[in-house]
């Protein structure tokens, strides 16, 4: 995806930006890795921790290396489009098997099944609110 310079595009997420701009971003994500089939799609609510890197991480898997640099770029391509947001940085797309997107306040994970049973970020963050998003069939 190209971006143009001259167009008006915002900042990644900020703390201080509102949380509606966060659930906004957090429902835009969501339904871009629905639209490319992701799944086991979990919200980690942070928000109430001290000392997190940030509100929130959004967790999800692919079934496929090829499966996971779809949902990723389509997740860049839909938070621009629709909030024109584009990521502080977004690595891991060399072997995709863990592409993160750094949205300042969100951090998208879109893991290879083997790699997110590995890092089990859930677990490592379990004292925060975790919401699972049902998949779509």
């Amino acid at each position: 995806m190209r971006y143009n310079a001259n167009e008006n595009v915002s900042l990644p997420l900020f703390k201080n930006d509102s949380m509606d701009e966060n659930q906004a971003a957090l429902k835009n994500i969501t339904h871009a890795i629905q639209e490319r089939k992701g799944k086991k799609i979990t919200i980690v609510d942070m928000s109430a921790l001290e000392h997190s890197i940030c509100r929130y991480f959004v967790i999800c898997e692919g079934t496929s290396n090829t499966h996971i640099l779809a949902i990723s770029d389509f997740i860049r391509e839909h938070l621009y489009e629709t909030m024109r947001i584009k990521p502080f940085a977004a690595e891991g797309y060399q072997n995709a098997l863990w592409i993160i997107l750094d949205y300042g306040e969100i951090m998208v994970h879109v893991f290879h099944p083997e790699s997110r049973q590995y890092y089990d970020l859930e677990h490592l963050w379990n004292d925060a609110v975790l919401t699972e998003i049902p998949d779509l069939n």
